[in-house]
């Protein structure tokens, strides 16, 4: 199976948790048997690896969430990095000429499209697989997976089938209906449309020459931000004429609040969490490490984490996004290829940030040009280059490092370092990458 996992989220409506780095599907929240905790990327990839351990997946993703994402899945994923935003369209059309061009998948072969955020059991991959192996038939340009619907929903568009087949013929698509009017078309047997979706890699390839006058991976990259905005559904879906749709009967949660998020956890409580035994129907959520201690708590939601608190009832929670739009505050956690940084304090002219690194990793080689920087070593082993100078590292030790200066640093071991910023305007994007020396 070749399959897209589409990766976005601005990270506001499930504040303070997601930001505008970590979005909803990297929070770990998930408990295994083990006890230990994994995210909805992870909980996605561990399934379709399951349904067929040889799935080629591809994550169509921004810039700001692939440390994340190498974070938690490592190097075993393709990535399609989008260089700015430009819809829908674009986005799987560079990751489609990134599994041609890159990943060698041929432009005959298949491919299924699927949103990286949806909670659901594995039978829907299951049900991908098969879209993709519909795909391949040729008798449909599109295959689109139908969810059953369990209620009539104002929140999801709906497809209509000519039939009761398994495989049907779509007759038309209807938006976000009312209630009322979304009654009348499960009444004639229509699907939720999850925007999960197959096609033979040649139809997508030859749509995005027809557009954008090239399929080619390199080409769509390096004009990237110079493409047509232009969404899969104007591009493609209203284009198409021979679509067929197959349907899924399981679990399937489009996990888009608090009160969707809070439906779908093992546990009522995440982290370091005391309820009393008066709590009922509440969820708390700790990414601190002190404790939060609840008592007599109904209908409540609490989130904790270094970007701030939040306190909601149930309802309320879902209505955070305008709130969160006030908030003018920089990321104080996020996930990097090599580990997480957490911001400790923040001063007129000083960042402090607690750095810890995974063992055998390493930053890129770089520099800045208006901070200093004073890391000190809190526990574990590595190495600093400093402008060439290579130094073992410990306990104890202090690197100090000039702005213009060219550093990195690599851990032996799991390494914690405590690293002060010094300068007037300390910016993320002041930052320069070099090859390694």
């Amino acid at each position: 199976m070749n399959i897209i996992l589409l990766s976005g989220g601005s990270g506001k409506r499930l504040w303070p948790l997601s930001n505008e780095v970590r979005s909803k599907q990297f929070l770990k929240i998930y408990k295994l048997e083990d006890g230990s905790y994994e995210s909805m990327v992870q909980r996605v990839y561990r399934q379709i690896k399951t349904v067929d351990p040889e799935a080629k997946i591809t994550i169509a993703t921004s810039k700001s969430q692939v440390s994340s994402i190498l974070n938690q899945l490592g190097e075993q994923v393709g990535l399609s990095v989008e260089p700015c935003r430009r819809d829908t369209f674009p986005a799987i059309a560079l990751a489609v000429s990134y599994m041609h061009d890159v990943l060698e998948v041929d432009a005959d072969d298949s491919v299924s499209v699927c949103p990286a955020d949806h909670y659901v059991d594995p039978e829907y991959y299951r049900v991908a697989e098969r879209l993709g192996q519909q795909a391949l038939k040729g008798e449909a340009d599109l295959v689109l997976m139908g969810i059953q619907p369990t209620y009539p929903s104002d929140k999801y568009g709906y497809i209509i089938p000519c039939g009761t087949e398994d495989v049907s013929w779509v007759e038309q698509f209807k938006e976000k209906p009312d209630e009322e009017t979304a009654k009348s078309y499960i009444e004639k047997g229509a699907l939720w449309n999850a925007g999960v979706f197959a096609f033979k890699l040649k139809y997508v390839l030859d749509t995005a020459k027809r557009i954008f006058g090239t399929c080619k991976y390199s080409e769509l990259l390096t004009s990237y931000n110079e493409l047509m905005k232009i969404s899969f559904d104007y591009a493609v879906v209203e284009k198409t004429e021979k679509i067929q749709v197959i349907r899924y009967s399981g679990e399937w949660r489009d996990i888009g609040s608090w009160s969707m998020l809070s439906q779908t956890m093992t546990d009522e409580t995440v982290g370091n969490v005391i309820a009393d035994e008066k709590c009922e129907n509440s969820h708390v959520i700790n990414d601190l490490d002190i404790p939060i201690l609840c008592m007599g708590l109904k209908d409540i939601t609490v989130a904790a984490s270094p970007d701030g608190i939040l306190i909601a009832d149930n309802q309320g929670a879902d209505q955070i996004k305008s709130y969160v739009e006030k908030i003018d505050q920089g990321v104080m956690y996020a996930e990097k290829s090599w580990g997480v940084f957490h911001v400790l304090d923040v001063g007129t002219d000083s960042l402090t940030i607690k750095v810890t690194m995974k063992a055998n990793d390493h930053m890129n080689y770089h520099s800045h040009d208006h901070r200093d920087e004073v890391w000190t070593v809190v526990s574990g082993r590595g190495r600093t280059i400093v402008d060439g100078m290579e130094q073992p590292i410990g306990p104890g030790d202090v690197i100090t490092i000039q702005a213009g200066c060219k550093h990195t640093v690599f851990s032996v071991t799991d390494l914690v370092l405590i690293e002060v910023q010094l300068g007037e305007n300390i910016s993320a994007s002041d930052k320069h990458k070099y090859e390694m020396p």
